[in-house]
């Protein structure tokens, strides 16, 4: 689910920009920025926002 969620966020951001910069959307640049949230998510979600759970 995460993953579907980074494709269709990052998707609807790249568009919007590049729209304002009066650029043609690439998907494959959606497609990597997708790819980093989703890291990005996994990381957080597993290590750091758990641990600090785990402290209070």
């Amino acid at each position: 689910m995460t993953i579907f969620w980074a494709v269709l966020i990052s998707g609807v951001l790249s568009y919007v920009l590049s729209s304002m910069g009066d650029a043609e959307f690439v998907l494959k640049d959606t497609l990597i920025l997708a790819g980093i949230l989703s890291v990005a998510i996994f990381i957080l979600g597993d290590g750091l926002l758990k641990d600090n759970k785990a402290t209070e």
